[in-house]
């Protein structure tokens, strides 16, 4: 929602959007929460975005779409999201057409689990006794 004060809460940018755009992000939203329910929930960059063990996705409204960022995991999609617009990180989803639950829930849980392996990898790293202080 460009050109409109930042909001300082999810709830309060829903609040924002146009009356008939709410259900559709508040299912984006609740889509987000079911998935990734230990995610933290806030705003970044003046949209919904969501952090667990690093940057998990966010979303945005604009004037015939709203842009989904789930990050580099788009790549993986690209099949499946051939029928959108996607650019790195990025895919938008026409305001005209339904959410497709199914293909957002995929991503996210890939991006879950993307985010859990660079996790893992850097408490080992940070725990190997094969690091020297020097």
């Amino acid at each position: 929602m460009r050109g409109k004060p930042v909001a300082k809460t999810v709830d309060a940018y829903i609040e924002a959007a146009p009356e008939d755009l709410r259900p559709t992000l508040a299912q984006l939203r609740a889509i987000i929460r079911k998935a990734a329910p230990k995610a933290e929930e806030g705003i970044s960059y003046g949209m919904p975005y969501y952090k667990h063990q690093g940057a998990l996705a966010g979303f945005a409204l604009f004037k015939k779409h709203i842009g989904f960022f789930p990050g580099a995991i788009v790549a993986d999609f690209r099949g499946e999201l051939a029928a959108y617009k996607t650019a790195k990180g990025t895919v938008q989803l026409p305001l005209d057409k339904p959410l497709p639950v199914t293909l957002i829930r995929k991503m996210l849980k890939a991006g879950l689990k993307r985010n859990a392996v660079k996790a893992a990898a850097k408490t080992a790293r940070k725990s190997s006794p094969d690091r020297r202080r020097r």
